[in-house]
């Protein structure tokens, strides 16, 4: 992948910040939040889910139901918004790191595009309107598929 503009430069979060933009990317529906390892993948759908910090972990979704997931603040150095232009579309992500650079967290903003392949504005300008209110404070990367 090609880097095409970094707008930002990338500074570190600071853990009430963390809390406050997870909690505006959960509110928008249809955003699938990834984490990734070796051996798993776990997905999420953003609808409905509920955020909460005790102590040193935030919790997003229902501790008690089928599906929920801890983030600890304090592993999380930096979040990008990426842009990635794919053959017949760009995807929209927010995408969390740690000291190393190994990606810890990705939030995907799905159902951007319309059965015809056209962008819904809609919901572009909620993507926007995040990347508006935080991209002054973390990097913003759009990427090329190679």
């Amino acid at each position: 992948m090609e880097i095409l503009a970094k707008l930002k430069a990338s500074i570190s979060l600071e853990h009430i910040m963390l809390k406050e933009l997870l909690s505006d990317i959960i509110s928008v529906d249809d955003v699938l939040l990834v984490v990734k390892s070796n051996g798993a993948t776990s997905e999420m759908r953003s609808n409905s889910l509920s955020i909460r910090q005790k102590d040193q972990w935030i919790t997003i979704g229902d501790n008690d139901g089928p599906c929920h997931m801890h983030v600890n603040p304090y592993m999380i150095k930096h979040a990008e918004f990426v842009m990635e232009e794919k053959p017949e579309r760009t995807s929209f992500s927010v995408r969390f790191f740690d000291n190393d650079d190994e990606r810890i967290l990705a939030c995907f903003f799905t159902k951007m595009y319309d059965e015809d392949k056209n962008l819904k504005l809609e919901r572009k300008k909620l993507y926007d309107d995040l990347l508006e209110k935080y991209g002054q404070k973390i990097e913003i990367k759009r990427l090329m598929s190679s």
